[in-house]
């Protein structure tokens, strides 16, 4: 019964799926069609069922919290409800997958109105991998009459950049890639960064793309605007109570296939950037300060900190 969340979790894990918010609306389908595909006779099995399938699928990426926050939320809808026979358990994740969506969605939209605003004529944005939220925005910047370049990173190792480049010059706008390593040497002709998230701590520091706190230290030098374009939902409740948000080491073969013999490669896939870093996060709430993620969180998704 577990087939379609382990084929999801594989392709998870194996980069098929990209991008947080994509990688949550797999996870939130495959929990949807265990659901409806279920063999369990009562609601103690199928719960069990959940349980399994939310292990298999937090294992597949470490650095997740959306999807982690979905799935959390959807069993606990199934935990808490007084139902007891399984059709009509199975109708409870049905409606949960979809309100989460939906709310998923509402946010998209009202973040890129939100922060369109900042996007000006004839600026110059900077942007590090492959966010859909990112390029949302950046495309209701763009239908909204706006005029503007973007600059892409390549994002290596798997060159995430490329994605945003290509959907960039779809629209219609004039794009440049860069090498990562060429970012100090273009910023002073940038207005503003826009960059993704993986996940918000507690404290208000973001995990996104390797490379990330690099270019925010440098945008720092430069005196230019930092923006994390984020859902709130991404926020990740563990470290409130003291854990770190781990960091997910990929395989050594996307950086070099056949390396010299005694080689160590590490490969981190994400980092940490300060929010010291960080001019604001652009999120359904508005522009807010990393500062004060915890006192809009409890405003406006306490179940997350339960």
């Amino acid at each position: 019964m577990l087939k379609p969340i382990q084929a999801t979790a594989m392709r998870i894990k194996q980069l098929e799926v990209q991008g947080a918010r994509n990688v949550a609306v797999a996870a939130i389908k495959a929990i949807e069609t265990l659901a409806k595909e279920t063999k369990a006779k009562n609601k103690k099995e199928f719960l069990k069922e959940l349980s399994e399938a939310k292990e298999i699928l937090f294992s597949s990426r470490e650095t997740e919290p959306l999807m982690r926050n979905a799935v959390r939320l959807i069993i606990s809808q199934v935990e808490k409800n007084i139902h007891e026979k399984v059709e009509e358990l199975t109708e409870i994740v049905t409606s949960a997958s979809e309100q989460f969506l939906k709310n998923l969605e509402n946010s998209k939209r009202k973040i890129a109105e939100i922060g369109a605003r900042r996007i000006r004529n004839n600026s110059v944005v900077l942007t590090h991998c492959h966010s859909s939220t990112v390029t949302y925005l950046l495309r209701r910047a763009k239908l909204e009459g706006r005029s503007f370049e973007v600059i892409c990173t390549e994002s290596r190792p798997v060159f995430q950049g490329r994605i945003t480049a290509k959907e960039m010059l779809e629209l219609g706008v004039k794009t440049t890639l860069i090498v990562d390593s060429a970012t100090r040497f273009f910023m002073n002709q940038v207005d503003l960064v826009l960059v993704g998230a993986d996940a918000i701590t507690s404290e208000g520091n973001v995990v996104n793309k390797i490379g990330t706190s690099m270019i925010a230290l440098i945008a720092q030098e430069a005196r230019t605007p930092f923006y994390v374009v984020s859902e709130l939902l991404k926020f990740d409740p563990v470290t409130r109570y003291g854990d770190y948000e781990k960091i997910e080491e990929r395989r050594q073969n996307e950086i070099w296939k056949n390396p010299p013999k005694n080689l160590i490669i590490r490969n981190p896939a994400f980092d940490i950037t300060r929010r010291d870093f960080v001019h604001g996060i652009i999120c359904e709430e508005g522009i807010i300060s990393p500062h004060s993620i915890t006192q809009v969180m409890h405003r406006k998704y306490p179940w997350i900190l339960e």
